[in-house]
């Protein structure tokens, strides 16, 4: 849930560095074919998830909302910490690949 909070903007992260520099090519190799994200890719620790316990239930309902919230996404400049500026189209195909990713993680 804080990674869904992150791409709507009600968290804050700063720029990485390296991304400065790659952020902008790698967005494009993301977005650019319907392959799925790799494995291992770096998380940024503000919204590593830290709970080891929880009701499963709670959470899946969490994110099905979260993920419904992108319907009204509306911020046109959104600035992830790795790739930078993002458009709204953008952010919708990123979400979509990244949930894609942990559902494939966890055999969904």
């Amino acid at each position: 849930m804080l990674w869904q909070q992150l791409m709507k903007g009600k968290i804050q992260s700063k720029r990485i560095f390296i991304g400065r520099i790659f952020g902008k090519a790698a967005l494009k190799d993301v977005i650019k074919n319907d392959l799925p994200l790799k494995k291992n890719t770096p998380t940024s620790p503000e919204v590593m998830a830290k709970e080891k316990t929880g009701d499963l239930e709670i959470q899946r309902r969490k994110w099905i909302n979260g993920i419904e919230e992108y319907a009204n996404f509306s911020q046109d400049e959104f600035v992830h910490p790795f790739f930078g500026k993002m458009t709204r189209q953008e952010v919708g195909y990123f979400a979509y690949k990244h949930n894609d990713h942990h559902l494939r993680q966890f055999g969904a």
